[in-house]
């Protein structure tokens, strides 16, 4: 790196958040490099649900989650689990979710993610369309479908909420859910459509059409880990496996990975968690659905991609060590079966497991701190891909000293 130019900001984390936070801040005139031990997209990025959760405005969690605590301990493939011998570290982050849920701050958390949301679609739009790349997006909406007739209670409160809170959404009886998607069974008794949403074709295939519009911009990417950092008089020096780089700015955008290196460069300690995820491909079944479908008794999604349908949305709190457990995947097959007129084919399918990086108040950290020489955007949990191209906005409207929209809730003092 001798003969190139000094980089103006290095991006910690190749992930979907970073690469489109390295492509806007090359396009406003940075030298950016971004670093990461993995190769671009290959994180949390590469298998999500692919689904742009626009929807999602309230917090991951409710005062449920105590009367489901037993059954998160016992059932090892249960749609939330949490590991026991992770228990005790995972103890005090679960008490600050529950502190979170009071009113106040409940509010605010609803209020934060709203704002992120709304002008997410918009902002995936044009960076999209900037890339020349639009077709990877599907703005055909989503569907989230109930079996049991004692569910259209929990459905109602669901619609009268997202009303309140501004989010188009509309029932559909059974017969238009089978019309809108006539794969789907006879057991499904109706859905919230939401018409506000969208998914992708292929995640991993967003991230790398990103990479490569950043790379012709002159961003540059190289695989190491990043050991350490800290915060000097002139900038940022951060301590890798093989060797240190020295900016005027960092940006922190490694997900889960991300409270060892703020820690080193804030002096703060982030309650910062994972939810390990699990998805399971299904490279035979193109066409099964139209749009992105989410069964609300079952608890996971079906999202039609490129290379099949993926089956995705557990959730298991164990760490980032601890080995995964794939039939956590495989039990996604199991779920869909009596969704669909025919069961879904699970033949050559492919397991994967990743982490998605959860904060206790659901909302993401997206600051700027030490005198402008660190900045951070990470803490999406689920929403991550949904809220990466508003967050890059966000970014460059920081680094280029504008004012940014309800920051104060994304601020990292509020821990």
């Amino acid at each position: 790196m001798c003969d190139q130019t000094p980089p103006d900001i290095v991006i910690v984390g190749a992930g979907i958040i970073g690469v489109a936070c390295a492509l806007r801040l090359s396009r406003q005139g940075r030298q950016v490099l971004v670093i990461d031990a993995q190769a671009p997209g290959m994180g949390a990025s590469y298998g999500n649900a692919g689904h742009l959760a626009t929807e999602q405005v309230f917090p991951i969690a409710d005062l449920a989650i105590l009367k489901r605590l037993p059954a998160m301990l016992l059932d090892p493939t249960g749609p939330l689990r949490l590991d026991w011998k992770y228990l005790p570290r995972a103890l005090p982050w679960f008490a600050r979710l529950l502190l979170n849920l009071r009113t106040e701050r409940y509010q605010r958390t609803v209020t934060g993610l709203r704002a992120l949301n709304e002008g997410s679609l918009d902002a995936w739009r044009r960076l999209l369309e900037s890339i020349g790349q639009p077709q990877l997006l599907r703005n055909d909406g989503s569907l989230l479908v109930f079996e049991r007739a004692d569910s259209r209670n929990a459905i109602d409160a669901l619609q009268q909420r997202m009303q309140q809170q501004d989010v188009p959404v509309a029932f559909w009886s059974g017969d238009a859910v089978r019309a809108g998607a006539p794969q789907l069974s006879e057991r499904i008794q109706g859905g919230l459509f939401f018409p506000g949403t969208g998914h992708f074709i292929d995640p991993y295939t967003v991230v790398r059409a990103l990479v490569d519009a950043a790379k012709a911009g002159g961003v540059r990417f190289i695989q190491r880990k990043v050991l350490n950092g800290r915060v000097e008089g002139d900038g940022v020096t951060l301590t890798t496996d093989q060797g240190t780089l020295t900016a005027p700015q960092v940006l922190i955008a490694c997900g889960a990975h991300s409270a060892k290196l703020t820690a080193a460069l804030t002096g703060k300690k982030v309650p910062l968690d994972t939810e390990r995820g699990y998805h399971l491909m299904l490279p035979h079944e193109q066409g099964r659905l139209p749009f992105a479908v989410t069964s609300l008794e079952r608890k996971f999604i079906m999202t039609p991609m490129r290379g099949g349908l993926r089956l995705a949305g557990t959730v298991e709190f164990a760490g980032l060590d601890r080995p995964a457990n794939m039939e956590r995947a495989w039990q996604l097959h199991r779920l869909s079966q009596g969704l669909f007129r025919e069961d879904l084919n699970r033949h050559d399918a492919s397991p994967w497991r990743g982490f998605r990086p959860s904060l206790p108040d659901s909302l993401p950290i997206i600051d700027q701190v030490c005198g402008g020489k660190v900045l951070l955007a990470f803490g999406h949990q689920h929403l991550g891909l949904t809220q990466a191209a508003v967050t890059a906005q966000m970014i460059g409207q920081m680094v280029s000293h504008q004012n940014v929209p309800q920051w104060a809730s994304y601020r990292l003092s509020r821990f």
